[in-house]
């Protein structure tokens, strides 16, 4: 039986770490590392509640482990965050394609993107990720951030706003492809 448990996460794990590792780079701002290791920690943290016939805390089941990770890796990224050792930053060359592995059809959008997330505070970014690039509701953000749903509500606009405002008129254009 515990074998089979060990398969099912395995299983899990390699289905969800690409959706993850995505919604982390979002988070990061595009820091690829700190997004790997957000990622290792979420399924670390997982694999912990996994083997424990599926219950979480006392008597709650994971009914959704999608999500379940979703909001621990939210939350990792947050803990991180609040790290004093979070604001150290690296300096140095760049790879060539940093970007341009995830970027899609348009990495000057990406990186645009990025770049202005990466001007938001981390909990302003995290309600952003939620609400618009995982699709949750208000209150599905609410409940994985720890916040009430008017803070939920709050921040989406101040972050909106903001994005706005470093995009600039060019927002329609970057809304448009």
């Amino acid at each position: 039986m515990r074998r089979s448990r060990t398969d099912e996460f395995l299983e899990f794990a390699a289905g969800r770490s690409g959706h993850l590792f995505r919604s982390a780079c979002l988070l990061t701002s595009g820091d690829t590392h700190l997004a790997e290791d957000l990622v290792q920690e979420t399924l670390g943290r997982m694999y912990a509640l996994w083997g424990r016939t599926g219950l979480i805390g006392r008597a709650a089941r994971i009914d959704n482990p999608a999500a379940y990770a979703q909001t621990v890796l939210v939350r990792a990224f947050l803990s991180h965050r609040r790290r004093r050792s979070a604001g150290e930053r690296p300096l140095g060359e760049l790879p060539d394609s940093a970007h341009a592995r995830t970027a899609g059809d348009d990495p000057a959008l990406r990186v645009a993107l990025l770049d202005a997330l990466a001007e938001l505070p981390p909990k302003d970014r995290a309600v952003i990720v939620l609400r618009y690039w995982e699709d949750r509701s208000i209150e599905e953000t609410a409940q994985a951030m720890q916040v009430s749903s008017a803070a939920v509500r709050t921040r989406s606009v101040r972050a909106l706003a903001r994005l706005r405002e470093r995009l600039g008129g060019g927002i329609a254009e970057y809304a448009a492809r």
